[in-house]
């Protein structure tokens, strides 16, 4: 390839002019401190080793036997420690304020806390297996363990999700969000880790699903694609609401089907209620209650 170099004088300027902006604080688009920020690969390498020590077997290494099993986790569980803890010591930001003074103590809590994620790991199996048993017993089409696991993107979803819920009750800032935001590029389903998921949870199908960060919901529900556990709008601002109940709690026995909206902090969906497609709802609705719409009347011309 042939190349006209005679304008290539002129990058000097233009990179003087595009570093000249990064001291504009105002802009708040530039990180350029002693200590980077988490990295997004890095952070799903991560991910990706803890759900193959959650599902030996499925991912990672093809073939895994009682034999070498401990051998083989604990050789992961090694690498997780020491590359989550990295993380975790970047994405602090307390930590970076006091970074000089403070570095062996702020990499000796990341540690600490590290350890306090892989210790949740057999309690995640347990919720995971009852997640996937949700799915066999809510699908028809589901022909067994291997297909919910390797195939439903629900699946995926709230693996991850399950996961990063748990960094995000160790108050670890940015690394949740990574991994919720991964999850939702891949399987279409948006979940915020702060959200509070019983057991026995089952989305089906999943495209379009949206479930905001101080959503509660209850053991065995079910809900279906395009589904919206949202927060209504506010006038006052965004940062008058943080920390507040936004979005809607499901009781336990729910079902959501496709295309309902849900929203607000103080709505409630009593327990073993059924709520139909393509409805909004913005009030709390008693147990064991069905809401649907009325049904449309249909136009049929005939063309002649």
């Amino acid at each position: 390839m042939v190349r006209i170099l005679s304008k290539r004088g002129e990058l000097p300027k233009i990179v003087e002019t595009i570093t000249g902006t990064y001291k504009d604080q105002g802009l708040r688009l530039h990180h350029l401190e002693e200590t980077p920020l988490p990295n997004e690969k890095t952070n799903i390498e991560i991910l990706d080793k803890v759900r193959t020590v959650i599902f030996p077997g499925y991912f990672g290494k093809e073939f895994v036997s009682h034999s070498n099993v401990s051998f083989y986790i604990g050789e992961l569980l090694y690498e997780i420690h020491q590359s989550l803890s990295d993380e975790i010591f970047k994405a602090w930001q307390s930590c970076g304020e006091t970074m000089r003074r403070k570095r062996e103590a702020c990499h000796q809590k990341a540690e600490e806390k590290s350890l306090a994620f892989l210790r949740t790991i057999p309690q995640l199996r347990e919720q995971l297996a009852l997640d996937v048993q949700a799915a066999l017993d809510g699908d028809p089409a589901a022909k067994g363990v291997e297909e919910v696991i390797f195939s439903y993107p629900g699946m995926v979803a709230i693996t991850v999700h399950r996961i990063a819920h748990q960094l995000n009750k160790l108050d670890i800032p940015l690394i949740p969000r990574i991994m919720s935001e991964y999850a939702h590029r891949e399987t279409g389903i948006d979940i915020h880790p702060g959200a509070n998921i019983g057991k026995s949870f089952f989305i089906d199908h999943g495209t379009g699903v949206v479930i905001g960060e101080t959503t509660e919901i209850g053991d065995n529900v079910m809900i279906y694609q395009g589904v919206t556990l949202g927060a209504l709008s506010f006038k006052e601002g965004a940062a008058s609401m943080r920390g507040k109940k936004r979005h809607p709690t499901l009781q336990d026995n729910v079902v959501i089907y496709a295309g309902a909206t849900i929203l607000g902090g103080d709505t409630v969906i009593g327990h073993d209620s059924v709520i139909g497609g393509n409805v909004w709802v913005i009030n709390s609705v008693p147990p064991k209650t069905k809401v649907m719409l009325e049904l449309p009347k249909l136009k049929i011309r005939v063309n002649k």
